[in-house]
């Protein structure tokens, strides 16, 4: 598989995960490289409902 266009490099697909009952999303390396995000490090998913959108934020706890 090639690389994506310049235009399309933020656009990602949904996979499903195992027996189904999870999904996932990759992030680009550059991101996780940059933010010093490691391996299983933890997470905070902010859902909005009404914009349609998942912000992802580092767990400070």
């Amino acid at each position: 598989m090639g690389r994506r266009n310049i235009e399309d490099e933020n656009v990602r697909s949904i996979t499903k995960v195992a027996d189904g009952s999870s999904y996932s999303v990759t992030l680009p390396i550059d991101v996780i490289r940059r933010w010093r995000w490691k391996n299983r490090q933890k997470v905070q998913l902010t859902i909005d409902d009404k914009k349609k959108r998942i912000i992802i934020e580092d767990w400070e706890g």
